[in-house]
């Protein structure tokens, strides 16, 4: 990856990729897929084209510095390579001023961003290999394990296999499950972002130091973009205004190059960090009556489940495969509600609940109809949609990625 230097923009500049301060590193993710598994990458004008593969994104780059910890040479964070038992979040808060490892007094609990920033989904999800009589090839964390230590659910101990969830330090500012208080953290086994239990869970924790982290710069280019100076990205400050199918969303940026939309030809699906970056932690529907996003950007209301106002799904470019070899979901964020379908146990009504929080990632069918998924998908009934929204993103001009 070559880095050029600055040049001068009207009305602001942006710096160089190699001095951003919240530069967005890749997925990792090389293997170009259909709606249903692995394929050639497509060339443009082809469908398909424009995933993330094909993004020629930062690549992650990190150094283990002998002393039990890991330097990120993409963001100037170091971690701590061993996370140790799982402890309550609480408890996770309070020990990062504990924390020794490598010879550092400066540990703290990371931001979800800050944590976001190590996921790889060069990885599969291993939830495929829970379904009875399932199938499935050596899972693959989503984590470059040759820097960092990793474990499964301790399925002996009466776990899932999905249990490695990680705590951040970052609250959702509204509630979960109806009333819980929650903290997002991101599962490694499975490559998602879920708002957790704070009082009830016992999670991994994972210390970091260093340098402020995903913290977003935003100028209005006052012409219907928005650019973050900290990550060097431009976005479209509107949306698609419709949802789409992943295929038709990867054609309709396709479509908007081709027609130069607002004077550009190089915009793109956001891959699964990209887009993440642009959620605001700080805001929700329920406490603030607007979706997860800077009030800069424009978000097409929609009708949830549940027959109320909320805010889309946004697709990604990046595929969520499966341990089992298949390609059939695509990575999207939440900026409203992560709703999921929950049955109470005592009267067997199933129920619509934000049961994941504004600002969670997870994944949708790549093709088909919500119909088909009448509970949702997964253990708390994510709500399934297939036809998610779009924002366009290119990278700010002056710089080289």
């Amino acid at each position: 990856m070559k880095s050029v230097l600055v040049v001068v923009l009207a009305p602001f500049a942006v710096p160089a990729l190699a001095a951003l301060p919240s530069p967005v590193v890749g997925t990792g993710q090389l293997t170009c897929y259909d709606d249903r598994s692995a394929i050639s990458c497509p060339l443009p004008g082809q469908p398909y084209h424009g995933q993330d593969a094909q993004s020629g994104s930062l690549e992650p780059a990190y150094s283990d510095n002998g002393d039990g910890t890991v330097s990120d040479l993409r963001t100037g964070l170091q971690w701590v390579r061993s996370p140790g038992a799982k402890v309550s979040w609480e408890q996770a808060r309070d020990g990062a001023a504990a924390c020794r490892e490598g010879g550092h007094d400066d540990w703290r609990l990371p931001t979800i961003r800050e944590l976001y920033s190590l996921v790889l989904f060069s990885g599969t999800d291993v939830s495929s290999c829970m379904a009875p009589g399932s199938t499935c090839a050596d899972p693959v964390p989503f984590l470059d394990t040759r820097y960092f230590d990793f474990a499964y659910g301790d399925t002996a101990a009466g776990e899932r296999v999905i249990d490695a969830q990680y705590w951040s330090a970052t609250p959702y500012v509204s509630t979960t499950m109806q009333g819980v208080a929650t903290i997002f953290g991101v599962n490694f086994a499975d490559g998602r972002i879920k708002g957790y239990p704070r009082d009830r869970a016992r999670q991994f924790v994972r210390y970091v130091r260093g340098p402020g982290y995903g913290t977003s710069d935003f100028v209005d280019g006052g012409d219907g973009t928005i650019t973050d100076r900290a990550s060097a990205l431009t976005w479209d400050a509107a949306d698609s205004g419709v949802g789409l199918t992943w295929a038709e969303a990867l054609a309709w940026v396709e479509a908007r190059n081709a027609e130069r939309y607002r004077g550009h030809d190089d915009w793109r699906l956001p891959d699964a960090k990209e887009l993440q970056s642009l959620v605001d932690y700080t805001r929700s529907p329920a406490t603030t009556g607007s979706a997860a996003i800077d009030p800069r950007f424009q978000v097409s209301p929609i009708v949830d489940e549940r027959g109320g106002t909320n805010y889309p799904f946004y697709w990604t470019s990046t595929t969520h495969a499966d341990a089992d070899g298949s390609g059939a979901f695509a990575v999207y964020v939440a900026f409203g509600e992560a709703l999921g379908w929950m049955q109470s146990p005592a009267t067997g009504e199933w129920a619509v609940l934000d049961v994941h929080g504004a600002g969670a990632q997870r994944s949708d069918p790549k093709a088909g109809s919500a119909s088909s998924y009448p509970h949702g998908h997964g253990p708390q009934g994510d709500v399934v949609r297939v036809r998610n929204h779009v924002r366009l993103v290119r990278t700010a001009s002056g710089t080289e990625r």
